[in-house]
């Protein structure tokens, strides 16, 4: 049952990883059951059908996938490249760009929505860059956008993003969202 439950938290905090300590404190159990729970989800990882693998990256826990499968991946990531950029994308690249330097949780919060899928792909399109970590508890990655950004939206710079005026009603929000400039073609 821990390893299901300590999955499930991997997976919730996606990229961020886990900290053994909170690990340890979310689970109530001590360092040695953590290390049994730990061996016992690596070793079920290592079967050829699985697709991920548990990686310890310091005091941290994060589900990885698989080094062997990475042709795979990266044939992904080509055929998702030559798409133009979902809505999704287009949203998390506006509150990236309008609250960078900004942490994944923060993207998260102001979508409502789990983002870790779409800011790994707005990485490899070089959207957005990890610079570095936040001064706050668990060290999350701090993200901003790249000269690619601003060259795929036609602006010199940050600051020649449209300001941002208070909308009165949800309805008036809605529409400018799909019906900013930076719509799907």
């Amino acid at each position: 049952m821990l390893q299901g439950i300590l999955e499930g938290l991997l997976f919730v905090v996606g990229e961020d990883g886990l900290s053994i300590e909170k690990a340890k404190e979310l689970l109530e159990i001590d360092d040695q059951k953590l290390n049994e729970v730990i061996n016992e989800l690596k070793m079920s990882y290592e079967n050829e059908t699985r697709g991920l693998s548990l990686t310890v990256f310091g005091n941290y826990l994060r589900l990885t996938t698989k080094k062997e499968h990475k042709m795979y991946y990266e044939a992904l990531i080509e055929i998702e490249d030559e798409g133009l950029l979902s809505q999704a994308s287009l949203e998390t690249l506006a509150i990236i760009a309008y609250n960078q330097p900004v942490t994944r949780v923060k993207v998260d919060e102001i979508r409502g929505i789990n983002s870790s899928h779409i800011i790994r792909k707005l990485l490899s399109k070089n959207l957005i860059k990890d610079i570095g970590r936040a001064d706050t508890a668990g060290k999350p990655i701090l993200y901003e956008v790249t000269k690619d950004f601003l060259d795929y939206f036609g602006l010199d710079n940050i600051d020649k993003l449209p300001k941002i005026e208070e909308i009165d009603d949800k309805e008036d929000l809605e529409m400018n969202l799909y019906e900013s400039k930076y719509k799907e073609n």
